[in-house]
């Protein structure tokens, strides 16, 4: 990963902890990719996406998660429920920025369905 990304991540983390959310991973990784955070919402399990882009050429943080992307996420996370002893609530958010430094910063709630 990338200077800026890891500042990116780290700003999302630090942003929804503020918010209310627990952090319980960042960066881990399956065979099918990569999730950028897990943190618990009350009973809710959230897997995390952070997207960082400068510029809103190609549509932007928001559509570089396109179906592909979404689908290595939700086998990444599904790899990661089975290592539980019990499957909790879940959604998929995205966390999208101008910057590293949560410029525009955007939370997606339930930025998609698995």
């Amino acid at each position: 990963m990338n200077h800026r990304g890891a500042e990116a991540e780290h700003w999302a983390a630090t942003y929804l902890q503020r918010l209310g959310l627990r952090p319980i991973a960042q960066n881990y990784r399956s065979r099918f990719g990569e999730l950028d955070l897990i943190m618990q919402d009350g009973d809710t399990l959230v897997f995390v996406e952070v997207r960082q882009r400068g510029t809103a050429d190609f549509g932007g943080a928001a559509a570089s998660i396109d179906h592909r992307k979404q689908q290595r996420l939700i086998r990444t996370a599904q790899q990661y429920l089975a290592g539980l002893s019990r499957t909790p609530p879940c959604r998929f958010d995205a966390v999208l920025m101008d910057d590293a430094t949560g410029r525009n910063v955007q939370w997606l709630k339930n930025a998609f369905e698995a």
